[in-house]
């Protein structure tokens, strides 16, 4: 069938269709929005940009409006199709008793199954394919965290839920705990409306954030942020955090697990986002022994290995030094107290520091 076959497309119908095939991919909500986002917006990014926000994130400065401009990013985009997918794994060790317990490594719940780029990217794939075979083949392009959309701010726009004061997009019906993904299209799609926020006067996220990166009501100061500590920043995390990170090794999730949003959060139905490698349950010893092998053998295909090898030895040097002292975790730090990789080194160096200071102040090494 050539193009010319098919009839110009009755668009909110196709609006329709394409929500429900969304839901049948595994997305647990889509919507459309337009392909612009208010002059606040730009406004907003460029005050966040000018306060220093950003740390070393130089790409959000060197891409400009592209951000909050969608046209820049793709010329000839009429709509864009947000899409959510949740990610809850709900057989996962329970996060808190994770967070309570210093010798166990705590990783962001989201990134305990597989790579959520390779699955939204796919599926959202996939909903192209459905698209051109009711209209046609249509301009389009797919993106899941991959380039710089203002993934919130166009959900937000669309209906799929309102910005929290953790800068998170939050749904009244299943709180924040899902991946955004979004299709760009040339299609003369009916936008939805948006919808109004539901935060009040809670503060709570503020509250709990265990650096004060939130800084204020829908402002994060990403330096400060222990995603971005343990995930974004190359080299050192500055002193002054460490002691603050706790045993979290990979990302945070404390905004989330205290948001009371959060008690509708339902549990993912998709497979690839459960837990793999014990990830919910492994003490911060066992993952600090494992190879570069090991690593790469293990987490291939995981959020977590974009990171890299030594970036992961930082984390858990990091989680080491704030657990409690005893004669194997101790042991643990002292074999790599000469690791070739001087990062690793100097932060192995700090942990140790911290357990002599325990000892003198008159702990016990069992």
């Amino acid at each position: 069938m050539n193009e010319n076959s098919f009839q110009k497309p009755d668009y909110p119908e196709l609006a329709s269709q394409i929500k429900a095939w969304a839901r049948e991919l595994g997305f647990a909500d889509a919507r459309i929005s337009r392909a612009e986002l208010p002059a606040e917006a730009a406004r907003e990014l460029d005050a966040w940009l000018a306060a220093g926000y950003h740390g070393e994130m130089e790409y959000m400065q060197r891409h400009g409006h592209k951000r909050v401009e969608p046209r820049q990013l793709l010329p000839g985009t009429l709509t864009i199709i947000t899409a959510r997918m949740n990610y809850w794994p709900g057989g996962a060790r329970d996060a808190r008793s994770v967070l309570e317990e210093g010798t166990s490594a705590y990783i962001s719940r989201y990134a305990l199954g597989r790579d959520y780029h390779k699955v939204l990217r796919a599926r959202l794939q996939q909903l192209a394919r459905r698209i051109a075979g009711a209209v046609g083949e249509f301009g389009h392009r797919v993106f899941t965290d991959s380039a710089p959309v203002a993934e919130v701010a166009l959900a937000a726009q669309s209906g799929l839920g309102w910005r929290g004061k953790h800068t998170l997009l939050l749904t009244r019906d299943q709180g924040s705990l899902f991946f955004l993904g979004e299709l760009f299209t040339d299609l003369p799609l009916p936008p939805d409306e948006a919808t109004s926020g539901h935060c009040g006067q809670c503060r709570r996220c503020l509250d709990v954030c265990p650096t004060g990166a939130i800084v204020a009501p829908y402002q994060v100061d990403a330096r400060r942020c222990i995603s971005y500590l343990t995930i974004e920043l190359d080299g050192s995390i500055p002193l002054e955090w460490r002691s603050l990170i706790g045993n979290r090794v990979y990302g945070c999730d404390d905004c989330q697990l205290h948001c009371p949003w959060n008690r509708f959060a339902v549990d993912t139905a998709e497979a690839d986002f459960a837990v793999r490698n014990g990830l919910d349950r492994s003490r911060l010893v066992e993952l600090f022994a494992w190879s570069e092998a090991d690593f790469h053998e293990r987490l291939a295909g995981s959020a977590i290995y974009r990171i890299g090898y030594g970036k992961w030895l930082r984390n858990l040097a990091v989680g080491l030094g704030n657990a409690p002292t005893s004669a194997e975790v101790v042991a643990a730090l002292e074999a790599r107290s000469e690791d070739p990789d001087a990062v690793v080194r100097e932060h192995v160096a700090w942990a140790l520091g911290r357990h002599a200071l325990a000892v003198t102040a008159g702990a016990r090494v069992r």
